[in-house]
């Protein structure tokens, strides 16, 4: 159970208080406190001669300890609850996302030029001329947002359906930070050929295709295959989002800790889409010890248990030494451990191993590989994915501003070099008076980092031959006018 009550199992009490006895409130919230509960926001609905109507939000733990906080207000004497539920249930009631019009409909001549006759001029401008879409259509700021629900979170393969609402509130982040139109398009399907040809046939709508939740290895055979085939940006965002600002944020922790990317030893647990694609990033910025361990130990050149075709190339790619053995072993003397896997997988007896002033990232979520408050005496630097703990690596900070960027200078595809350049724009978003062990990486709102990543993937695209046109603006929002 996660240590820190947190919004994301917060519940809303509306209780009706009789009036005429004044410490009733205090009694109300001491009963709330005694079971852990963390009451937030306070506010009066009603009041009456003889009663009053507050709603409390409160954030619990899990959603057992919601429903002890629901018994426990209901336990107070002269106070009756009139209704408790999940917020983050009710949020999501109807869904998160609608399309609204651009421009209203009010007469006979707006729906001739809208619709028809006029359309009709448009269409056949974009059937001479194809590239005119990104024009003339949404397609200029449109993204899709696909999955297939076999990777959801840390929740599995639970299904197209089920991915829906990740999907949703994906689409949220990119209009919220990016100013980027994207829709989400969820397909039942574990057939990578068939989520190709899906895919492809639904692309000359969309300007960038963003996969997600798309379970390895068939996610990396997917990408690769669409990029080879479209010609507009291809971004699994599983591996690349993470990836980009995992880079980020170790930048700025070396900056604290006096070391080199050269010189680390780093141990990846959990080889799956963003263990992959973080030891890629890493390579790429000049680390070479890395050393990547899955539930069978080690992966070493010659492995031969539970292997596929993306480990073997991690193989022969990674563990220069050839370490064997369990992650204890692998993370003796080791100055990164960035987790990919699950809940409790990294001890404290494992930690102390480390070497001196050891960095450690722990991404699983809700919880992480190990919890700050045990990892805290030990570290020089904490990260997890939770947004509840200091430096929260969370790719809300990646991909907008990689989108937009990306979308603005019409670029091709989003090359290795576009990935480095956005982790350095992120991390160059925190001043040197600013870096402490708790703010290695910026806060998702900060409105600095999406227009600080597009710039940044602006031009590395057009050094790199991959923009076909300049940028209108440099500014976020434009694109909404």
């Amino acid at each position: 159970m996660p240590a820190t009550p947190s919004a994301q199992y917060s519940v809303t009490l509306r209780v009706e208080m009789e009036s005429g006895t004044p410490d009733l409130f205090a009694r109300l919230a001491s009963a709330i406190t005694d079971v852990g509960g963390d009451i937030g926001a306070v506010d009066v609905v009603a009041t009456s001669y003889h009663s009053t109507i507050r709603e409390l939000v409160i954030d619990a733990t899990d959603q057992e300890h919601a429903t002890t906080i629901v018994a426990a207000a209901e336990s107070v004497e002269g106070v009756r609850v009139q209704e408790s539920f999940d917020r983050t249930f009710r949020m999501h009631q109807g869904g998160k996302i609608e399309m609204e019009t651009r421009m209203p409909l009010e007469n006979r001549e707006d729906l001739s030029t809208a619709y028809m006759p006029g359309v009709a001029r448009v269409c056949r401008a974009i059937a001479e001329d194809r590239s005119r879409a990104f024009d003339l259509t949404i397609k200029r700021n449109m993204v899709a947002v696909v999955t297939n629900g076999t990777a959801v979170l840390g929740l599995g393969d639970i299904g197209a359906a089920a991915g829906m609402p990740v999907m949703e509130g994906k689409s949220m982040l990119f209009k919220e930070f990016g100013d980027v139109d994207s829709y989400p398009i969820c397909i039942d399907s574990k057939d990578p050929d068939e989520l190709v040809h899906t895919v492809t046939a639904l692309a000359p709508a969309f300007g960038g295709i963003n996969l997600e939740d798309i379970a390895a290895p068939v996610c990396f055979e997917v990408e690769d295959r669409l990029k080879e085939t479209l010609d507009i940006p291809v971004f699994h965002d599983d591996q690349h989002g993470t990836a980009i600002v995992v880079l980020a944020a170790l930048i700025n922790a070396l900056k604290l800790t006096g070391g080199e990317m050269a010189d680390l030893k780093v141990v990846v647990n959990g080889i799956g889409a963003s263990g992959v694609a973080c030891s890629k990033i890493l390579m790429n910025a000049g680390v070479t010890n890395i050393i990547g361990c899955d539930t069978r130990g080690a992966i070493y050149n010659g492995r031969a248990e539970n292997m596929n075709f993306m480990k073997e190339w991690y193989a022969e790619n990674t563990n220069p030494e050839g370490v064997r053995g369990a992650l204890t072993e692998a993370i003796d003397g080791a100055n990164l451990f960035l987790g990919l896997s699950g809940p409790g997988t990294f001890t404290v007896e494992q930690l102390r191993l480390m070497a001196d002033d050891p960095i450690v990232f722990a991404m699983a979520n809700p919880v992480p590989e190990i919890m700050p408050e045990l990892a805290a005496p030990h570290v020089a630097v904490m990260a997890t994915g939770r947004s509840d703990y200091p430096n929260q690596i969370n790719n809300v900070l990646a991909f907008p501003g990689i989108f937009r960027g990306a979308l603005d200078c019409r670029a091709s595809q989003i090359s290795e070099a576009m990935k480095v350049a956005a982790a350095r724009a992120i991390a160059g978003c925190i001043g040197e008076d600013e870096l402490n062990p708790e703010y290695i990486i910026p806060s998702v709102f900060n409105r600095q980092v999406a227009p600080a990543v597009a710039a940044r993937v602006v031009e590395v695209a057009r050094e790199e031959g991959l923009a076909r046109k300049e940028p209108e603006s440099d500014s976020i929002g434009a694109h909404s006018s």
